[in-house]
């Protein structure tokens, strides 16, 4: 969440800024309305506060003296009673000022484009030639369908739409991409492996800004009186990890990855990308998480970039890197990017990976610190998150792209050594 000194001394440029940015409309007046009811709270419950103690004395003075200590003890009762009240209805006023910030988004980098939506997105790069095809190109949907391997009718019936069962080649060549993929950011990137919780509580997604804005989105499962949620990404519990902690200034920053499945309810996707695997309700994902200082963050968000790139760099598979604009960014991102693959079937660049600076949005939630070593005092961190890359779409380039006029695939030098030296998929 944002910090709250901008809503309190900073409110009508917090809520410009916004609105500038995001498109958010913040209800100004309400907040207005609520800060003035909460400093009228608190300095009266002080007072109150104040006048018990000085009360509770003149109770002790006056026992010492033998007088009559009725009067004096029934008026501490009926202060007791009034800063209950008060404390009370304090905390009802807290609770919604902390309900509205939970709602607001983040407030973008002054280096991200001002824009509405994808159509401002800004490109800065692409690698690698699209292939020139000298056969009509199938898509991954009459690629996988040829030997039974991606059987989307399978995964209807088990689960519904959205699900799909992969065999045979195809489903090694998938788990082959994972390990891939972990091999690399724990071999040469430097990134911790994980083994993560799918299933998370209500404060994790709420740390990580799910919830409470977003709830539609999640799959949830609910045990005896016990709501837990199936994670959207391993975004979620890796970060959770430094929930509540005070980092080493010195072990920063961390860099953890994890190889999970991941769950979304796709709410308001309906009729798009209804075809393959290229919106589905299950899918996996290695993920890519870094908590960073302060004044590194923007600069590990470079690293992870250039993270992603290298996977998709050493597969072989054309790309091309953009900035996204502020209104195409995610609800706690300060700044993004976005890697989109290119596929040949739709003739264009689908997105593969997207790389985000919170900055202290998420850890403001999570109170996930650091101690300054100047001061001696703890500070908030900046948490970063990527795909690093999500599996199912990259199967689907590595199917299109690496087709051949037969309906096989050919097997990218990189993943050789993952199918047992099996150069086609045939």
């Amino acid at each position: 969440m944002l910090d709250p000194a901008l809503l309190r001394s900073r409110l009508a440029d917090t809520a410009a800024r916004l609105k500038q940015t995001r498109g958010f409309d913040l209800d100004v007046a309400a907040v207005e309305a609520l800060e003035a009811e909460r400093k009228r709270l608190s300095t009266e419950t002080q007072e109150l506060q104040n006048l018990r103690n000085t009360r509770s004395k003149a109770i002790g003075q006056a026992k010492a003296k033998g007088e009559d200590v009725a009067p004096l003890m029934a008026e501490v009762a009926g202060i007791g009673d009034r800063l209950k009240a008060n404390e009370q209805a304090l905390g009802e006023v807290q609770c919604k000022l902390a309900g509205i910030a939970l709602g607001i988004p983040n407030i973008p980098h002054e280096s991200v484009p001002v824009g509405k939506d994808e159509r401002d997105n800004v490109e800065i790069s692409r690698w690698g030639q699209p292939r020139s095809f000298d056969f009509p190109v199938k898509d991954h949907v009459e690629l996988g369908e040829r030997h039974g391997w991606l059987d989307g009718d399978a995964g209807a019936k088990l689960s519904g739409a959205r699900f799909t069962v992969l065999r045979g080649q195809l489903a090694h060549l998938h788990r082959a991409l994972g390990q891939f993929m972990l091999d690399l950011h724990t071999g040469e990137h430097g990134y911790l492996e994980c083994n993560v919780p799918v299933i998370v509580n209500a404060d994790s997604m709420q740390g990580t800004g799910q919830l409470p804005k977003f709830e539609e989105d999640l799959f949830a499962t609910d045990v005896g009186e016990t709501r837990r949620y199936l994670i959207p990404t391993a975004e979620v519990p890796l970060t959770n990890l430094v929930r509540d902690t005070i980092q080493d200034v010195e072990a920063l920053p961390l860099r953890m990855t994890a190889h999970t499945p991941c769950f979304r309810a796709e709410a308001g996707s309906y009729g798009r990308d209804t075809r393959g695997m290229i919106r589905q309700h299950q899918f996996e994902k290695v993920e890519m998480v870094q908590v960073a200082r302060p004044d590194q963050s923007h600069a590990q968000l470079e690293e992870m970039v250039g993270h992603a790139e290298a996977v998709l760099q050493k597969l072989g598979l054309p790309y091309r890197k953009m900035l996204l604009c502020s209104g195409d960014m995610g609800f706690t991102a300060a700044k993004t990017y976005d890697l989109e693959v290119w596929l040949p079937s739709q003739n264009t660049y689908r997105e593969i990976s997207s790389c985000s600076n919170c900055e202290d949005f998420q850890a403001r939630r999570l109170q996930a610190r650091v101690r300054n070593q100047e001061t001696g005092k703890p500070e908030l961190v900046h948490t970063l998150n990527g795909s690093g890359l999500a599996i199912g779409r990259t199967l689907i380039a590595v199917m299109e792209n690496y087709q051949n006029a037969d309906g096989s695939i050919t097997v990218p030098d990189a993943l050789e050594p993952y199918l047992r030296g099996l150069d086609r998929l045939a």
